[in-house]
């Protein structure tokens, strides 16, 4: 697993809660994760969500990925948490314009630490947002704390690809991306397994490389005016970035990183 030392908490709810965090979202959409809808669904299908079920979202950002499931796996219940109060609350605005509050709710917290109480939830559900957590060994056991035995933990993240990261590219795309560290599948699977999980599903799904080509060919075709409003018409700081995703791009298409999808079962 690759570190940085110099990101936390602190620079995750400064991304989330200011215009970075809305570039995503004009980049990604709502779903704010590689692959958006068919991604989820991918997720959903190998984790078996059931209808009726009761789950977990941590680090559910505006709550995309709760709304999906109360829709699409017709969910029962959803509780997202998530440390950054701005993304939260556009959350709870976006699931009572959808109709959906009574059966989804949010609570601002650390992951690591969420204060639910333990082994009620069918599920825990994440989508590409892991790699923002400081300490993965203990959201791994929040995760597995939180379902009951037999339930499931399933999520996908962005994780260090097979041909590794060399210490000054991961500095340089960890910096970048406000992620403390990054896990890999090997790693992630083991966390599972020492918290008493077996590991159902763990691949590199592949959807990597081609959407971030995607989102560079959105920014540069379609949507750079929509962008540079976002951050104040600064477009140093515009070239900066573009820069930067063309590097993370690069690092994709080398298998230097991957997202990772994860389905395990508590014993």
């Amino acid at each position: 697993m690759k570190r940085i030392a110099d990101v936390d908490l602190t620079n995750v709810q400064a991304v989330y809660g200011g215009p970075e965090g809305d570039l995503w979202e004009l980049v990604m959409g709502e779903q704010i994760h590689i692959g958006g809808f068919l991604s989820s669904m991918d997720l959903a299908e190998k984790a078996g969500i059931s209808p009726g079920s009761s789950g977990v979202d941590l680090c559910c950002c505006n709550g995309a990925g709760m709304r999906f499931l109360v829709r699409f796996q017709e969910v029962a219940k959803m509780h997202g948490v998530d440390a950054t109060e701005t993304v939260v609350e556009r959350g709870r605005q976006r699931c009572e314009a959808e109709g959906s509050a009574d059966r989804i709710a949010f609570t601002v917290a650390d992951v690591c630490d969420s204060g639910l109480p333990g082994a009620e939830a069918d599920f825990v559900w994440g989508e590409d947002a892991w790699c923002y957590v400081v300490d993965k060994d203990k959201l791994v056991s929040e995760a597995i704390r939180l379902v009951k035995p037999g339930g499931t933990v399933a999520f996908t993240d962005w994780v260090e690809g097979p041909a590794g990261l060399t210490d000054e590219e991961a500095t340089r795309f960890l910096s970048f991306m406000k992620f403390p560290s990054l896990q890999d599948l090997d790693g992630y699977t083991g966390l599972l397994r020492d918290g008493g999980c077996e590991v159902v599903v763990c691949e590199d799904t592949g959807r990597f490389a081609p959407y971030v080509d995607l989102y560079l060919n959105m920014l540069n075709m379609q949507l750079t005016y929509d962008a540079l409003r976002i951050i104040g018409f600064d477009t140093e700081l515009m070239g900066s970035l573009a820069g930067e995703m063309v590097f993370m791009q690069e690092l994709a298409h080398v298998g230097k990183i991957a997202q990772g999808l994860f389905v395990a079962k508590k014993k």
